[in-house]
């Protein structure tokens, strides 16, 4: 780590719909200095650099010698272009998702990052809540998982379909929870709004017999954000949103009959991208693996891409 002893030196490339609020965190964070945002759009590129006392740059190769780490928001397209260049300088990066376009450029992340040793994070930023946190530890041989992430249009991630802009995060959080390997996928998508897929289904089968069923939409009139896990004698439900996890199990002693007890579980709340910046300066400090490493986007890329192919559209 290179700069002040004890000071990370961040910028972030892209302030638009997400990284305005890599921006505002990292600018809060205790022991980081950030040193700059790049956008291509120069007014907003100086709002944001005004709001976080920092300064506005228009290009990435224009921010100064000496970053410890950056993160990139750019459109999905160019996350290969950008993250590899920093990559290849050694300075340790989180992208947010998808990690790239395809798992060729996604491959090609991975190795530089372990060429050069450095860090390679993937902004799963629902890995990170902190009902999740509470909630995965209890997660024990899932047999059927419900999934429902229903949006209103947005005005961002247009350049991707649905897969890839919101039911990626449930990819990734249904990949560090159901054990064994993808056996099939069924799936169907629609576009409705724009020329890609705005709402999509898949029923994705396990090795382990567990089958998850997977909604997401960005076309909704409501916002939707939750998961139920139902396992032997136990079910989970998980509100992102709210940030609140219910528990329930069934009880069972002999000469008794079995009875239902359980309810909320406690959870602390906190802001799920914070936590996440958290984490990765954690882990360009101390070198450690970060929760959601590059290794982890590429897996949640491989299924997006397996379902996008199983509607029959083109990535």
């Amino acid at each position: 780590m290179s700069g002040t002893p004890g000071l990370l030196r961040v910028a972030v490339v892209g302030v638009g719909y997400l990284g305005r609020h890599h921006a505002r965190i990292l600018s809060q964070l205790d022991g980081v200095e950030l040193v700059g945002v790049v956008d291509r759009n120069a007014p907003r590129a100086a709002e944001i650099a005004a709001a976080c006392g920092t300064r506005a740059f228009t290009e990435a190769a224009s921010l100064p010698d000496g970053l410890d780490a950056v993160t990139v928001a750019v459109p999905t397209e160019s996350h290969h272009a950008v993250a590899r260049r920093f990559l290849e300088r050694g300075v340790p990066v989180l992208v947010e998702k998808p990690l790239a376009r395809t798992l060729e450029e996604a491959d090609d992340l991975i190795d530089v990052a372990a060429a050069r040793g450095v860090v390679l994070a993937v902004g799963h930023t629902e890995r990170h809540n902190p009902a999740v946190a509470a909630a995965l530890p209890l997660v024990d041989r899932p047999g059927f998982v419900e999934v429902h992430r229903l949006g209103t249009f947005p005005e961002r991630s247009l350049d991707i379909d649905v897969v890839f802009d919101l039911m990626i995060h449930d990819l990734d959080v249904l990949l560090a929870a159901v054990p064994g390997e993808l056996v099939s996928v069924d799936a169907v998508g629609v576009p409705v709004l724009t020329r890609r897929i705005d709402i999509a289904n898949a029923r994705l089968h396990f090795s382990s017999g567990c089958v998850a069923n997977v909604t997401a939409s960005r076309i909704s009139r409501d916002r939707v954000r939750k998961v139920r896990f139902f396992q032997p004698d136990a079910y989970l439900s998980i509100d992102y949103a709210s940030q609140e996890v219910e528990r329930w199990t069934l009880s069972r002693t002999p000469g008794v009959t079995p009875a239902i007890e359980g309810g909320r579980i406690e959870v602390t709340r906190e802001e799920p991208l914070r936590r996440e910046m958290t984490d990765f300066v954690h882990a360009v400090r101390t070198g450690s693996e970060p929760l959601v490493s590059g290794a982890a986007g590429r897996r949640a890329l491989a299924l997006a891409r397996r379902i996008t192919e199983a509607i029959g559209q083109p990535a």
